[in-house]
């Protein structure tokens, strides 16, 4: 439908230009009007066309995790010791490619938490199996909530 329109306007336009001389005030306001038509049916079909890439870009969903490692003395880690913890996991993330992704982490105690977005839980596995952290359970969000969830 939409190719057939711009064919249509097209050739409007077409005949239009070929007018050498436009006399009246008709034959201008009728290629402003082609034009107008023509630019509006373009955005239409490029959008249609990035909402079809988009869909086909997406087809996996990431799911969000939290996982709960087992750290004694996590809580009195220095920054260095957490900056290192932190480019260790953001190294073997980057080999892993972009089906997993860490969000941020709560160090609490001789505990931490921390976020993940992942297709599956295999992934957060391997994470941690290759940067050398502890697992100690693993938890899927079902749902959020905040303040705002009571407005």
């Amino acid at each position: 439908m939409q190719r057939r329109c711009l064919r249509v306007l097209s050739l409007i336009i077409l005949k239009l230009l070929k007018i050498k001389f436009m006399k009246t005030l008709t034959n201008r306001v009728y290629l402003l009007i082609a034009i107008m038509l023509f630019a509006g049916y373009t955005t239409i079909a490029q959008k249609a066309t990035v909402n079809d890439n988009l869909k086909t870009t997406n087809e996996t969903k990431m799911k969000t995790y939290l996982i709960e490692r087992e750290i004694p003395g996590a809580g009195k880690l220095t920054a260095d010791e957490l900056k290192n913890i932190s480019q260790t996991s953001c190294t073997v993330l980057k080999e892993m490619g972009p089906k997993i992704q860490w969000i941020q982490s709560y160090v609490v105690g001789d505990k931490i938490f921390c976020v993940y977005k992942a297709e599956n839980e295999d992934l957060l596995r391997e994470h941690a199996k290759r940067g050398g952290f502890p697992v100690n359970a693993i938890y899927e969000v079902s749902s959020i909530i905040s303040p705002a969830t009571a407005k």
